[in-house]
């Protein structure tokens, strides 16, 4: 079963279980997905729905922080229940010293195919690396720490 399939079950159970806020949340998901599909005429993978899943909790996250510090926290509440649910669709996320290796790891073959050890100048070739090899895996604002970290020894 594809995470996109999951998402559609989940959504009729929501719909069956009347859990509303659920509901509203997964049909967001799925106008996102369908969305993209739609924009590029393509069949989303399940790499790409956690691509679009990862955007989402991004976009939930700024909210937060900005709802928060104008005071109103019904809509963080309603936010944070968001995020809950969007990070349910995301594989088990790596811990900073799993992201450290994995960094390493492409730092080390991107200064291979470079011919000399990987710099600061790097930065983009490692973290487009990164990117692919992590995605969905990783929080990237924790990865490009990483990448900043391993490029600066």
């Amino acid at each position: 079963m594809t995470l996109k399939d999951r998402i559609t079950e989940d959504m009729k159970t929501a719909m069956r279980a009347k859990d509303a806020p659920r509901l509203l949340t997964i049909r967001g998901l799925l106008a996102a997905l369908k969305q993209r599909e739609v924009d590029e005429r393509i069949v989303l993978t399940d790499a790409d729905v956690i691509a679009i899943i990862d955007k989402l909790i991004k976009q939930r996250k700024d909210s937060i922080s900005q709802f928060g510090a104008a005071g109103r926290t019904d809509l963080v509440d309603k936010e944070s229940f968001e995020l809950r649910v969007l990070e349910g669709y995301l594989p088990q996320r790596l811990d900073a010293a799993q992201i450290e290796t994995q960094v390493a790891l492409v730092v080390a073959a991107v200064g291979t195919e470079l011919g000399r050890p990987a710099g600061a100048a790097d930065m983009g070739k490692v973290m487009a690396a990164v990117k692919a090899k992590l995605a969905g895996q990783a929080e990237m604002a924790l990865v490009s720490a990483a990448v900043k970290k391993a490029l600066s020894k």
